[in-house]
């Protein structure tokens, strides 16, 4: 049978080893606060037969025992074998105490209202303090997005709206949207042959028989999230389905019907998806807009950090994370065996350490399972742990170690909720 060995796209440069004399030098630093903001784990895709996935296609795309959106089975399974991992660490950096359940002085979980968001904190406390009972806080709404999670435009003015597409087009390269669709004409002819699109509902009905020449819309409007109507958001929207089902562990076989064949094949569809988040919630207006409540919070749990929990974990989206960094200046960065630059579960954390002299310091690191942890389903423990990447801001330059002065970090927060 053959396998994949999916790579991450070229061009970033590498994450930052950290040898063992380093890692000696910082044996004395004392964890003292930690916030977590995780991706929600592996969901069902949006590809029921009524759905517009289901109009690209002639083929019928899996059906899956979960909702369309709502965290699997695997996903929370996958979920537990990260909290399992991340109760060990917090014990072995004494941040938390072995076989005690934590208090809410201890730990605090944050999720957004959808089912997957909620479900991905609780197989989390699950798996971390097994037997304990760790509270979910979210509105009491299921289904509603929570402002502090909600990417949403909240300006209705038309100069941001100008400024906002300008910022999109300029993130998206020479010629903006228009010239990138076009750079990604290849990978959209991939894609219309893995799906058959010629004999899709779309060209057989509607006679829309080639994505590359969908006409293409910014969309800045108050009360609704950034997007890019065209191939750029029909296509990311094909991918994400063919990346869920290999996440889930489906025969390959099936996996975009037998016809993704080769790792190049594969990463030119995921660079649809990619340069599809990178555009949207990346491009820096745009970016600081959306984030700018999650921003604030993650400033006043660090603000008001006698009063906050030691531990909190937040659940959100792949669309906060790259609103995140964009705000925050996060340098480029390469997730080692992993195709996403927003991996499905991947958790972003913010750890404030002290060293013996008493000064505060900042790492940053995205902490994510591989994608062969992803699909073989393994378990995360000391000895099989997720992989691990060092952040750097550029407001904030980290030392050898990886860290940064606590206070710069606090002033890049500042100055993006500004």
């Amino acid at each position: 049978m053959r396998t994949f060995k999916y790579r991450l796209l070229a061009g970033l440069p590498l994450c930052f080893a950290i040898s063992a004399d380093v890692l000696a030098s910082t044996q004395d630093y004392t964890l003292e606060q930690v916030v977590v903001f995780s991706r929600h784990g592996l969901r069902a895709p949006l590809s029921t037969p009524s759905s517009a996935l289901g109009k690209v296609t002639p083929d019928k795309w899996p059906q899956w025992d979960t909702p369309s959106s709502y965290l699997t089975t695997r996903g929370g399974a996958l979920e537990t074998y990260f909290g399992h991992y991340f109760g060990q660490w917090l014990v072995d950096n004494k941040l938390l105490k072995a076989d005690t359940c934590p208090t809410d002085k201890d730990v605090y979980f944050y999720a957004n209202s959808l089912q997957r968001t909620i479900a991905t904190a609780q197989y989390f406390s699950v798996g971390a303090f097994p037997g304990c009972i760790v509270p979910v806080h979210h509105q009491e709404k299921l289904g509603t997005m929570d402002a502090t999670f909600n990417p949403i435009i909240t300006d209705g003015g038309d100069g941001f709206k100008q400024q906002a597409i300008a910022s999109i087009n300029q993130r998206a390269g020479a010629g903006g949207v228009t010239g990138l669709n076009q750079r990604l004409a290849a990978s959209y002819r991939d894609m219309m042959q893995v799906i058959d699109y010629q004999k899709s509902a779309n060209c057989l009905q509607d006679k829309q028989c080639d994505l590359t020449v969908l006409p293409v819309d910014v969309n800045i409007v108050a009360g609704q999230e950034p997007g890019v109507s065209g191939p750029l958001k029909v296509g990311t929207s094909i991918a994400d389905a063919f990346i869920l089902q290999y996440y889930e562990g489906a025969p390959l076989s099936s996996v975009g019907w037998g016809k993704i064949k080769t790792d190049a094949q594969f990463a030119k569809l995921v660079a649809i998806k990619e340069n599809y988040n990178s555009v949207v919630f990346s491009a820096p207006v745009v970016a600081k807009a959306v984030s700018a409540k999650l921003v604030n919070y993650i400033n006043d749990v660090f603000t008001h950090s006698a009063d906050r929990a030691k531990f909190t974990f937040l659940v959100g989206h792949d669309s906060n994370v790259a609103s995140l960094f964009s705000a925050l200046g996060v340098k480029p960065y390469r997730l080692a065996n992993q195709f996403e630059t927003t991996p499905i579960g991947g958790k972003v954390l913010f750890e404030r350490w002290q060293d013996p002299t008493g000064k505060s310091l900042m790492k940053i690191e995205y902490v994510y399972q591989t994608t062969d942890q992803i699909r073989e389903l393994r378990e995360l423990n000391r000895a099989t742990p997720p992989a691990r990447a060092v952040l750097e801001l550029q407001g904030c330059p980290i030392d050898a170690q990886g860290y940064c002065p606590f206070e710069r970090f606090t002033s890049v927060l500042q100055t993006a909720i500004k």
